[in-house]
């Protein structure tokens, strides 16, 4: 296993084809999912000879906190769908990377048993839901574990049209659903989008504010692709984005998200850190997305890749594999540290 594409092939022999398509599809066509990945390799890098690596090093630090490399582990759904032990597992290979971990609102495993269970660094996740009192009770409990930030998903009022999961007729099998979501207050089910109570309900920048004031935790908004959403996520006081299209998830034939990075990045100049998700699958490509504008990047389905592959071992295992291959990149590219790297990396066409 020398790569998250090994991780990914074995990980494949080992889920159910069902619940494959749930992880692997994407909305509709799956053009978004498969330029994500794309995206990352029309970029091309430019090396750099004789440099000084004796101070070499990945550090990075925002937000007060310091962290010993870029690289956070984005919020994916239901972990114990490929590996008895779910998100305890993936929390361990996080400790053992010193990587952050953000966990789903919808994750298998209580979160207060995830704290207690790991020295990671934690993030929560967090969907506004219907039920405004039901969210402030789930941030209280995050603060009250000891997470260090709020991560909004923004960008999913409703699930995607996601064929492949469809037609694989995927349901989450019995003795896993979303514990951290009982006891919550149902929204009825919908026959059509326009006029239904789901939408009725679907935040607002007005719930965002109203987030932001009862919560003592820096607030990050996931699901930025409009340059304009990032000023006003800004204005409206966020500590940082998140540049994502959901993993292609949502909504199909949206742009890759290292393409709409560039534009995103120029208009934050700097204001507040800036993460990235979507489609990375090797060191050069955390590179090209700090080149580009990025604070750090998430990490999502090759997580899940490695935990089915090899539980706790096979996430720290894809971590070492990404961080060893950021810091050759870096090397070979003649940037010995994170605030040495800019569009200068990139090979000029």
């Amino acid at each position: 296993m020398v790569s998250l594409e090994d991780y990914e092939k074995l990980a494949r022999t080992r889920i159910d084809p069902a619940i494959w398509a749930y992880l692997s599809g994407g909305a509709a066509d799956e053009i978004t999912v498969n330029e994500n990945r794309s995206a990352f390799d029309r970029i091309k890098l430019s090396p750099r000879l004789f440099n000084d690596f004796s101070a070499a090093n990945t550090q990075l630090t925002f937000l007060g906190n310091d962290y010993a490399h870029p690289i956070f582990i984005a919020p994916t759904a239901s972990h114990q769908l490929v590996h008895p032990d779910g998100e305890l597992a993936t929390a361990l290979g996080a400790a053992a990377m010193q990587t952050p971990f953000v966990v789903s609102t919808q994750a298998s495993v209580l979160l207060e048993d995830i704290a207690r269970s790991t020295e990671a660094p934690l993030w929560f996740q967090l969907y506004i839901q219907a039920d405004r009192e039901f969210t402030l009770d789930l941030v209280r409990r995050a603060e009250n574990a000891g997470f260090q930030a709020l991560v909004v998903t923004a960008d999913a009022p409703l699930s995607g049209l996601r064929n492949r999961e469809q037609r694989a007729n995927f349901r989450i099998p019995a003795g896993i659903e979303p514990v951290n979501l009982r006891g919550m207050k149902p929204v009825p089910a919908a026959t059509q989008v326009f006029g239904s109570e789901l939408l009725a309900t679907a935040p607002t920048w007005k719930d965002l504010a109203w987030l932001q004031s009862n919560t003592r935790l820096p607030v990050f908004v996931k699901g930025i692709l409009a340059p304009d959403d990032a000023v006003l996520a800004i204005e409206h006081g966020v500590s940082g984005i998140v540049v994502s299209n959901h993993g292609g998830r949502t909504l199909d034939t949206l742009p890759a998200t290292i393409d709409a990075l560039p534009r995103i990045a120029d208009r934050v100049n700097g204001q507040v850190p800036i993460l990235l998700d979507g489609g990375i699958r090797r060191g050069t490509d955390i590179l090209k997305a700090l080149a580009l504008g990025a604070t750090g990047v998430m990490i999502g389905r090759p997580i899940l890749h490695g935990l089915a592959s090899a539980g706790a071992v096979g996430v720290a295992h894809v971590l070492k594999i990404l961080r060893m291959e950021l810091e050759m990149a870096m090397t070979l590219t003649g940037r010995p540290t994170l605030a040495d790297i800019d569009s200068r990396v990139l090979w000029e066409k």
